[in-house]
């Protein structure tokens, strides 16, 4: 019995991992690649091939095949399409209460941050926005990424020096 409940080619068992992984999953394409290039798509894309290699594929070494494989998917996408990451801007309301200076030196700040971060590299700006906007500890950012927990650390430490150094205290 302990055995089927391991087996990635039992039903439960991918349903399981599809809700435990499927959203950190696309969480790390949308952070690491932007929303242009289709997180989910691929999500699905790297669940597929879970499933079609599910007998090859041992329960404890599952999210790493997913991360692996979306990682991989993705870079796929982006060398046939030669894009770089974008960030999307934000719609600006038609109306507002703020005084035009509150609403230029906003316009200003959001610029200089999305400059800013877009300077990061890859592995810090993951790092930095699961931390500080999905409110991932550390740990949980080390196992997601699959490296020491120092090792994130230093990557929000630094991506955190780059970004006071080009655009002030945050």
């Amino acid at each position: 019995m302990e055995e089927n409940r391991k087996n990635v080619c039992n039903e439960q068992v991918f349903h399981q991992l599809f809700e435990t992984h499927a959203n950190d999953l696309y969480k790390f394409l949308y952070y690491k690649y932007g929303v242009d290039n289709n997180p989910r798509d691929l999500v699905q894309e790297a669940f597929i091939k879970l499933w079609n290699n599910c007998r090859n594929v041992i329960f404890e070494k599952a999210r790493a095949f997913l991360f692996t494989v979306a990682n991989n998917q993705m870079l796929n996408e982006l060398a046939k399409k030669g894009t770089h990451l974008a960030y999307s801007k934000e719609p600006h309301k038609h109306y507002t209460l703020e005084s035009p200076q509150f609403i230029l030196e906003e316009y200003e700040y959001r610029e200089r941050l999305e400059k800013a971060l877009s300077d990061l590299s890859a592995e810090q700006r993951i790092a930095l926005m699961l931390n500080r906007v999905e409110g991932k500890k550390h740990k949980e950012i080390a196992e997601m990424l699959g490296i020491s927990q120092k090792a994130v650390e230093k990557r929000i430490y630094t991506a955190l020096s780059i970004l006071r150094d080009k655009i002030g205290e945050i």
